[in-house]
């Protein structure tokens, strides 16, 4: 790939693969040894300070002791869909000074904007893929007020070709034929002039069938907030290759119409309605005193059991889905908002990462029916492919797993109330053809989510909690159920330990009667909501829950506990058991147990599934910094990018997201977009070579510095305006109407007409 010209110039220190060894990420030997003459005090490395990169002095701009307070970065839009609300004005009068001040500094990611950005003409669509002079009819007729005229659109209706890529459509080189029609910004490298037999000449779009590939799912769907509005527009996407579960407008549509009836949903809701009703008159009949009461309680007692006794069970129970797989060598990518996109993601599958998940996607919006959120569960062809599976001799492995139906990409969903979680549930698995699991979040932390019932507000809930997972197991047909939950609520509470027994058994006076929720996979974050990112995560934790769910499974002792009561193991998740002669609740049943936070490098990968005996781990911001963090765990070794490497993860970024959302003015400025916001985490990355202690900490933020070429120190620009000429680089200018506005800065950009 033709890189710019920064990225051609000679580097100071060239690519490298680095051990843990500090000597191998030093000086030149012949710079060492001059060092090590002068004095063994000069080469020796200065004692880390918590919170900070340790930057070798020679790279420093500022003297150690000069360097600017770290800035404390609001990462919550990592993992939130909008960040915290603005207090109101009663609320904040109550809180203490110090709150104000940090609610008031933090990053908000509340009200940003982006502008406008669309061709100062606008083409109809019946002309927009066609020949010159074979258009379609335009449903609007004389009223149409956009240009049919292709040439004259190509002249005046749009800005000029882009020279970035060499001229050439990335999405037309691959793949033999562009999406984006006559709109492209590069379209006169995939358009020709053709001599009529009449005398004219016609203009028309190319196409290349030998780079299309034989067989390729296509859907009418949206690329991005704003995509097909009609149908020629949602007919041009089904020519973007390599992109699955996109679900058809006229889907979208009906439900939006509540056209769509869940038969399995409603009839499981019915159900459960009735069962709460009598649940609650015999839960408030034996709090009740006097003899009388008792009497009614035990007939309650009796009206229950009969109750749910009599329940239809669904097709399919949890020990009959599908077999999913998770273990030391199945790196798993968080489900990341907004940076957790489609290119960013097929990105990280590239570089090795065995499991994906979509962004959040709100449950409501989807039964609505919108664009915006449907498009959340688009994946990439590449996220189809079965993960790694190599387990060691004796591993706890599942039997009857089948590799080869597995696949890399699942749903995360959040949802404030039961019949929400259980509706989009059956909706997800009836849409979408090709998804490993759903995931409900229980631990998103911002306001806007927690303060409607939903994300990390259900750890309050457990009530409610279990009953979500029991029902989307109910109508999920094949597909698995998991949860990601934090620690708790509040610092000062960790509840996550009685939630993993919950969703792994279900509560005592519930499994009895109905089994263990079934839950396939429990993901724990290492914080709670109220730290959200101010502190390490507590992997101790962690550790002690996975113990938790060892013991449940039977593999450190017979049984589970003696207050702990069995549950049907129909209703377990048959993912594991070390082997058939398992006893106890171990027997077949494996809930698996992730950990999540910090992990940033194969070092802390390695070491936390050794010290605290999770199945697997989920990296977040680590991703976002490093992408090429799970190339790190599967070669077991530090890479030392070097400054035109990490410039070609950024071109890929910028060709894979034209091929997302298209490469005409509104796809373009989409990838710009979602480009700005990865680099807002990609330019923290501090280049191994230039460290004095290794492992590097996520949490750890560099003084200022220059990097070895000037590249890097480009690439290492905190300033936004130079993320904004990176981008330019492969998306060209940013058009007039686009704007920036950083998360963590009061400022914004706009580019000037």
């Amino acid at each position: 790939m033709d890189l710019p010209e920064i990225a051609k110039r000679p580097q100071e220190d060239s690519n490298g693969v680095y051990s843990q060894d500090v000597s191998a990420i030093s000086e030149p030997a012949a710079k060492k040894l001059k060092l090590d003459e002068a004095s063994k005090e000069t080469t020796a490395p200065r004692p880390r300070v918590k919170g900070v990169a340790p930057i070798k002095p020679e790279y420093l701009i500022l003297a150690p002791g000069q360097a600017e307070a770290n800035d404390n970065e609001d990462d919550d839009e990592a993992e939130g869909r909008t960040a915290p609300e603005a207090q109101g004005a009663g609320q904040a009068a109550k809180n203490d000074g110090k709150r104000d001040k940090r609610k008031k500094f933090k990053g908000q990611n509340k009200d940003r904007e982006f502008g406008t950005f669309s061709d100062a003409k606008r083409l109809c669509n019946s002309v927009a893929w066609t020949p010159e002079f074979s258009p379609r009819p335009c449903k609007h007729g004389d009223r149409c007020n956009a240009m049919h005229d292709i040439r004259k659109y190509l002249a005046e209706g749009r800005r000029p070709d882009l020279t970035t890529f060499d001229g050439k459509c990335p999405v037309w080189d691959k793949y033999g034929r562009c999406s984006s029609g006559w709109r492209c910004l590069f379209v006169r490298s995939h358009m020709d002039e053709v001599q009529r037999d009449d005398g004219r000449t016609e203009l028309v779009l190319l196409v290349d069938t030998s780079k299309q590939p034989p067989t390729a799912e296509s859907g009418k769907g949206n690329g991005g907030d704003g995509g097909a509005d009609d149908e020629e527009e949602a007919e041009a996407y089904d020519a973007r290759h390599g992109i699955v579960n996109s679900v058809p407008v006229n889907i979208k549509m009906d439900l939006s119409r509540k056209r769509i009836t869940l038969d399995k949903s409603d009839k499981y809701l019915e159900w459960l309605a009735k069962d709460t009703e009598l649940y609650t008159k015999h839960y408030h009949a034996k709090k009740k005193k006097d003899g009388d009461a008792e009497v009614d309680a035990t007939a309650n007692d009796a009206d229950l059991h009969d109750y749910r006794a009599n329940y239809v069970e669904p097709p399919l129970l949890p020990s009959e889905k599908r077999r999913v797989y998770f273990g030391p060598e199945t790196p798993i990518l968080a489900p990341l908002t907004t940076v957790g996109n489609l290119p960013f993601r097929r990105l990280c599958v590239e570089l090795g990462a065995q499991l994906t998940y979509s962004e959040m996607a709100l449950g409501l919006p989807l039964l609505q029916g919108q664009k915006a959120d449907w498009t959340l569960m688009r994946a990439h062809e590449s996220e189809l492919a079965a993960p790694r599976f190599s387990p060691n001799p004796g591993a706890s492995v599942v039997q009857g797993y089948d590799n080869s139906r597995d696949l890399r990409f699942g749903a995360q969903i959040a949802a404030n109330v039961p019949w929400i979680a259980i509706r989009v549930t059956e909706a997800l698995s009836r849409f979408l053809p090709h998804l490993r699991l759903i995931d409900l979040n229980c631990g998103c932390p911002v306001d806007a989510v927690y303060k409607s019932g939903g994300g990390s507000a259900l750890l309050d809930a457990p009530s409610k909690l279990e009953r979500m997972i029991r029902g989307m197991n109910t109508v999920s047909g094949e597909v698995p159920v998991t949860a990601k939950i934090r620690i708790g609520v509040r610092d000062d509470r960790p509840i996550a330990q009685r939630l993993v027994e919950r969703l792994g058994l279900g509560s005592e006076d519930m499994r009895g009667w109905l089994g263990a929720p079934g839950c396939a996979a429990v993901t724990l974050h290492g914080r709670t909501r109220q730290q959200r990112y101010t502190r390490a995560a507590d992997w101790s934790y962690i550790a002690e829950c996975a113990a938790l769910v060892k013991r449940f499974r039977g593999e450190t002792a017979p049984a589970v506990a003696d207050t702990v009561r069995e549950p049907d193991p129909r209703t377990l998740p048959a993912n594991g058991g070390k082997s058939t002669q398992d006893t106890g609740v171990g027997s077949g049943a494996h809930m698996y147990f992730i950990g999540n936070g910090d992990v940033f490098s194969h070092h802390d990968y390695f070491s936390h599934i050794s010290n605290s005996g999770v199945d697997a781990i989920m990296v977040g911001r680590g991703a976002l910094v490093k992408p090429w963090i799970f190339e790190e765990i599967e070669k077991g070794q530090y890479l030392d990018k070097s400054s035109s490497e990490r410039l070609e993860y950024v071109a890929k970024f910028a060709r894979y997201g034209m091929e997302a959302w298209g490469s005409d003015e509104l796809g373009l400025n989409y990838t710009r977009r979602f480009l700005l916001e990865f680099l807002s985490f990609f330019t923290r990355y501090v280049p191994v070579g230039l460290l004095e202690h290794l492992p590097p900490s996520l949490n750890d933020r560099p003084p200022a510095y220059r990097g070895r070429d000037e590249l890097e120190t480009l690439l290492a620009s905190k300033n936004y305006k130079d993320w904004i000429k990176i981008s330019e680089m492969f998306l060209g200018p940013a058009p007039p109407g686009f704007k920036f506005q950083p998360k963590h800065k009061s400022n914004s950009y706009e580019a000037e007409g």
